[in-house]
């Protein structure tokens, strides 16, 4: 069976009169006598039926709500149980990444020893060159990558170099000296950059940048920690007043946070940095799913709040004043005359506050009721105008 109260259109925290009033109009509405040209419009009476005898009895409502608490907690732990999964893999990764850099720096430490204990090969040109170092343990591809920075550097002091050069060629002109200097020196330096290129030593960033690379490691620093996810109910006056709220996460540690503007039910909180914490990863973030317990006063549909204000039948007719409960004290309202049960009755700026400023309003739904006792009187005009019988 579906959510009865889906299919009657109404809250979980709805009364009784709320609940009877929503099915008889969709009973009227759905009645395959209204719809004959509708081949589902018998299955959807029934159903509209056994979702009534379903809130209508205390007892079976009880029952469905004890069932969808239950599917709830047991779709919640199995999500506290996916974090947790997905933190131990995260941790497993952050464990390989930091033993492969360790590995990858104990080998760049051999390679410096092997190189310092060589100076004398090293000038005779018999030292294991930096780019065959790179590509002896990253592979060929890191080598060419290393190879291409170089090279752009190269090309840096080339011209560098040139501009130097043409800078002292100026002033030796102005000496007399330049007459013999002045042909070689363009090919030369060209030369000289390019060799200097060719055997251009892999610097430090060069190195740093491939570790990070190779070893799984962001430019930005560690890998984060996955979020840690959990929900907390809090009241509408908390929300008004912005409270600070206390809320347990899967862990086991209680954290706890204010109540920003713009929170109302489903709102998600982000705290930065406050979720799992686990060795070589940069901390998660907690993740605060709001929900606003059910309140006697109001039920909120986004920023605004719902008040239900019974009403007698004469003062539906011939119009009142009333004294309803806001959220922030009682409120003098005016029901204008011949007000139906359809009819809501909007104060502004009396509900939840608004992230931009602001608040919701207060939308006062207006209920008929009868007298608690019935009335011949009333009796008999109800039974004359329905059947036409005006005195």
């Amino acid at each position: 069976m579906r959510d009865p109260y889906k299919i009657l259109g109404v809250k979980r925290d709805a009364a009784a009169d709320e609940i009877k009033a929503a099915w008889r109009n969709m009973a009227k509405s759905a009645h395959p006598d209204h719809n004959q040209g509708d081949p589902t419009a018998t299955a959807r009476f029934a159903e509209i039926g056994r979702a009534y005898e379903t809130l209508k009895d205390p007892r079976k409502r009880s029952l469905f709500d004890n069932a969808v608490r239950m599917a709830e907690a047991k779709k919640q732990e199995q999500t506290i149980m996916q974090q947790r999964q997905a933190a131990r893999e995260a941790a497993i990764r952050a464990k390989a990444a930091q033993a492969n850099a360790e590995r990858v720096m104990e080998e760049l430490a051999r390679a410096a020893q092997k190189s310092a204990a060589e100076g004398a090969r090293q000038q005779a040109g018999a030292a294991e060159p930096a780019d065959e170092m790179v590509e002896r343990i990253f592979g060929a591809q890191a080598r060419a990558a290393a190879g291409g920075q170089a090279q752009g550097r190269a090309q840096q002091a080339q011209y560098q170099q040139t501009q130097n050069q043409q800078t002292g060629e100026t002033g030796r002109r102005a000496d007399g000296d330049a007459a013999e200097a002045e042909p070689k020196g363009d090919e030369e330096t060209g030369e000289a950059a390019a060799n200097a290129g060719a055997n251009l030593p892999l610097p430090l960033s060069i190195l740093t940048n491939l570790v990070r690379r190779f070893t799984g490691a962001k430019d930005t620093g560690l890998e984060k920690a996955p979020d840690e996810v959990t929900t907390a109910t809090v009241t509408i006056d908390d929300v008004l007043k912005s409270g600070w709220i206390t809320a347990s996460l899967p862990e086991g540690r209680e954290i706890g946070f204010a109540l920003p503007a713009g929170t109302t039910d489903g709102h998600e909180i982000r705290l930065k940095g406050q979720g799992f914490k686990l060795p070589g990863m940069q901390r998660g973030d907690a993740v605060i799913n709001i929900r606003i317990a059910a309140d006697p006063r109001f039920t909120v549909d986004g920023f605004d709040l719902h008040a239900v204000l019974p009403l007698s039948i004469e003062n539906a007719v011939l119009g009142t004043e009333a004294r309803i409960e806001g959220p922030s004290g009682p409120l003098n309202i005016t029901i204008p005359a011949w007000s139906g049960s359809d009819k809501t009755i909007r104060i502004p700026d009396q509900g939840l506050p608004r992230e931009e400023g602001g608040r919701g309003d207060l939308v006062v739904e207006l209920r008929i009721i009868l007298w608690e006792k019935p009335d011949d009187k009333v009796t008999d005009l109800m039974r004359s105008m329905r059947e036409g019988l005006f005195l």
